[in-house]
């Protein structure tokens, strides 16, 4: 028989293991599932392929597919006149037999030889600013067509008084003002500033290709 003491040990021991035992089956009870038993039960949950927080995976490759497609056309002047293709075909009134796009582009050419490639030289005035545009070759012939058509255009506008007179390699815009308040505006604009101002530019653009455009009397830019 054995003594009482090691009895006693004994049965401490084995009273041990079994509550190590019992601790760790209910840690087993509350334990988190893994993501793969997570992913299974919600997939039961939403058979539809969906999960709370996330969109359709149909939609998600959806938006995937239309990433992959390039959305801007490559240059600005090939943007606008795309622009304006799709609008005259979506248009059932448009009359092919008027539309002239190569206007359009020449016209696009010219813009962008004035705003990328004139001088421009501005000396402040009375009421407002005087701006030496100059250039040579296709950039004085830009010169001449615009800025004369962009003075009419915006001449009262905000109260402004816009000319342009000639100058021996390009135009002499001038614009100014009685309101002392628009004196500091059209200062501020400045050149690039007064031909970007007004929206005229896009319905132009449109009455252009459309084939409605006076080229021998513009009053537009």
């Amino acid at each position: 028989m054995l003594p009482i003491r090691r009895l006693v040990a004994i049965g401490a021991v084995l009273a041990i293991a079994a509550s190590g035992i019992a601790l760790a089956e209910t840690m087993a009870d509350h334990q988190p599932m893994g993501s793969s038993q997570t992913q299974q039960m919600m997939r039961q949950h939403h058979p539809q392929g969906t999960m709370p927080g996330t969109m359709p995976m149909a939609a998600h490759a959806g938006m995937h597919a239309a990433a992959t497609v390039p959305t801007m056309p490559g240059q600005d002047a090939f943007g606008a006149i795309q622009e304006i293709v799709h609008m005259l075909e979506a248009d059932p009134k448009t009359d092919w037999s008027k539309v002239d796009l190569e206007g359009l582009r020449q016209h696009l050419i010219d813009m962008n030889a004035v705003t990328l490639k004139a001088d421009a030289v501005a000396k402040p005035v009375d009421g407002g600013l005087e701006i030496a545009v100059t250039g040579t070759g296709r950039t004085l012939a830009a010169i001449q067509r615009l800025i004369p058509a962009h003075a009419q255009t915006v001449n009262g506008v905000n109260g402004w008084s816009a000319t342009a007179a000639p100058l021996p390699n390009g135009e002499l815009l001038t614009v100014t003002t009685t309101d002392p308040k628009e004196i500091q505006h059209i200062r501020g604009l400045g050149f690039i500033g007064l031909l970007a101002s007004g929206s005229h530019h896009q319905p132009h653009h449109l009455a252009m290709a459309k084939g409605e455009f006076d080229h021998e009397h513009p009053g537009h830019t």
